[in-house]
């Protein structure tokens, strides 16, 4: 890839502030220092811990992926397709659908979206942000991980013993009546909720106790904000769904009438307390990759990014306005007209710190020197398609509309559009952008811009059918449907065909990368946060020594060298 060069402004009167140089970091990579099974399976090191967490997710989202596409396949036609390979009755297929449908949701938004990109990539690059050797707690940094390891054994378990029937909301009655592996998937949600407050501890401690001299509160990198405020999110609201879980076992169990109206139980109390988790959790899944974002687009921009401290207080703000929202998912549950309106007013509010973040990154691309390259168009795409998930939600913030909406296919569409079209976009433009760093290797950029034209054309034509769908009726969950939405089903359907293709694509040439891909330079992009100061992959402690931090967002003395392919920074004063 050709990348333009950068302009480096000259100072003869020395009025500039010093740039740290890059600290040389020596000897051998954290992937070449060791490479025995144990060394990787008992390491303490975050690199490879993120490397492990990267692999777990990525193999769950083939896993959740596939399933989709038997979801999507089935629903080709209001004919049972292939549901009859499965079950003989028309009653067990319709089960089995119901199966599939509840599967995908619980293992994307449990085990993939939700840790993906602080689990994955926040593991490995929050410490080199900080310039520091390592997080806070290493040994709760493994331990983290073991726990998400065994709670996606539990719910391959679930997979392995028929299924679950649920629903991934896991509502009750259903998930108290339903005779499918309920309690195997509520220890696997318990169990993972442990990994989350775990990890949402150790970066909170690592980012109060860990910056390095110079880098003080609004001298940060805006990813490390977003995790930040994602964290507190974790540790606050993860512990209202494990004790929901909890209880919902122990009724299960011993027959105890919490949620189950035939012991007097009561349902709704379910919804409230399941959405007041997972309401945060929307934006545990999306708050992070807008810190991606953030990173994208100033980088690639080569320009300042507009509007700091505005981006990182918005992410504050969602941290805050994430508890007090719950109730936009239950205006059709019988709540009072009172508390429909105050839920629907603070629905509409969220958008403010979002739209903050949309017009600061529009304004940072504004006249900079963009590189077209593939992490910046999935920074570019996030933008439109969170754009297209804020303002639809907007739609489901009016109560009378949401009246008519809610339960179909809009809502499935304005789901995804933010947590898989944003959510898990800026996810994979955060890997490529981190990709040298990760493995010293470089990708095929030409590939890399196919396969992100494929997924972004794959997806818009998977859902925006579906937003017609649903304002025209369709209710989700059915396994089948009146001849009127065929057309558009099969347009949804042969867009997650095109999606599927650009994401075994992506994992073509990234794999392709490992074995024959150009070696890396320290800077490729030409940022100026830490980790860009250290060497591709980086040694096994980081740096030599701590760095002093300067401005993430400065990159007037940067200077691209086309013979190595990296951008240099150059002294001043």
């Amino acid at each position: 890839m050709s990348q333009p060069p950068m302009d480096a402004q000259s100072d003869p009167q020395g009025l500039a502030p010093p740039v740290s140089a890059p600290v040389e970091a020596t000897g051998p990579s954290y992937l070449t220092v060791t490479k025995t099974i144990s060394s990787w399976a008992f390491t303490l090191d975050h690199k490879r811990i993120g490397v492990m967490y990267l692999i777990g997710v990525l193999l769950m989202f083939l896993l959740g992926g596939l399933i989709a596409m038997l979801i999507r396949t089935e629903l080709f036609s209001p004919l049972a397709l292939i549901t009859p390979l499965f079950a003989d009755t028309v009653e067990a297929q319709a089960d089995m659908y119901n199966k599939w449908f509840t599967t995908h949701g619980a293992i994307m938004v449990f085990l993939v979206i939700i840790p993906g990109v602080p689990a994955a990539l926040g593991n490995f690059v929050l410490p080199l942000l900080l310039g520091a050797k390592d997080v806070a707690f290493p040994k709760l940094n493994l331990g983290s991980f073991y726990l998400w390891v065994t709670g996606a054994v539990f719910f391959l378990y679930v997979l392995l013993t028929g299924g679950l029937d649920t629903g991934w909301t896991f509502y009750t009655p259903y998930s108290a009546e339903s005779g499918t592996a309920v309690i195997p998937a509520l220890m696997g949600v318990f169990i993972l909720g442990f990994s989350s407050i775990f990890t949402g501890l150790n970066f909170i401690v690592t980012i109060h106790k860990m910056r390095p001299p110079g880098m003080t509160w609004f001298k940060m990198p805006l990813f490390l904000w977003a995790t930040y405020a994602t964290a507190v999110m974790q540790v606050l609201a993860t512990p209202v769904i494990g004790i929901t879980v909890l209880l919902l076992i122990l009724e299960r169990t011993l027959g105890i009438g919490i949620f189950d109206p035939r012991n007097g139980g009561d349902p709704v109390l379910f919804q409230h307390f399941f959405w007041f988790y997972s309401h945060p959790a929307v934006y545990i899944m999306i708050v992070p990759p807008m810190g991606i974002v953030s990173e994208l687009i100033a980088v690639h921009s080569h320009k300042r990014i507009f509007g700091y401290t505005y981006i990182a207080f918005s992410s504050v703000a969602i941290a805050i306005f994430s508890f007090l929202v719950w109730g936009h998912h239950m205006f059709t549950s019988g709540q009072s007209t009172t508390m429909n309106i105050i839920f629907s007013g603070i629905t509409f509010s969220v958008g403010l710190p979002s739209a903050i973040k949309i017009f600061n990154w529009i304004a940072t691309m504004y006249k900079g020197a963009i590189s077209l390259n593939t992490a910046m168009l999935y920074g570019i795409s996030f933008i439109f398609l969170f754009t297209i998930g804020g303002l639809t939600g907007l739609f489901l913030a009016v109560l009378t509309i949401d009246t008519h909406l809610h339960d179909t296919y809009f809502v499935v569409a304005h789901f995804h559009y933010v947590m898989m079209g944003s959510g898990l976009i800026a996810f994979i433009g955060g890997l490529h952008h981190w990709w040298p760093k990760m493995t010293g290797k470089m990708f095929s950029e030409y590939w890399g811009r196919i396969a992100c034209g494929l997924v972004f054309v794959g997806f818009n034509l998977t859902f925006i059918p579906q937003f017609v769908m649903g304002s025209l009726g369709m209710p989700r969950r059915y396994y089948t449907y009146a001849d009127k939405f065929e057309g558009y089903h099969q347009l949804s359907t042969m867009g997650s065909y095109v999606m599927a293709v650009g994401f075994f694509l992506i994992a073509y040439y990234l794999i392709q990368s490992l074995v024959s891909g150009k070696k890396a330079p320290p800077n490729p992009w030409g940022g100026n946060s830490l980790e860009w100061h250290t060497t591709s992959p980086p040694p096994l402690l980081n740096f030599d020594e701590v760095p002093v931090a300067t401005d993430p967002y400065d990159y007037e003395n940067l200077e691209y060298d086309p013979a190595t392919g990296n951008y240099e920074t150059t002294k001043v004063g």
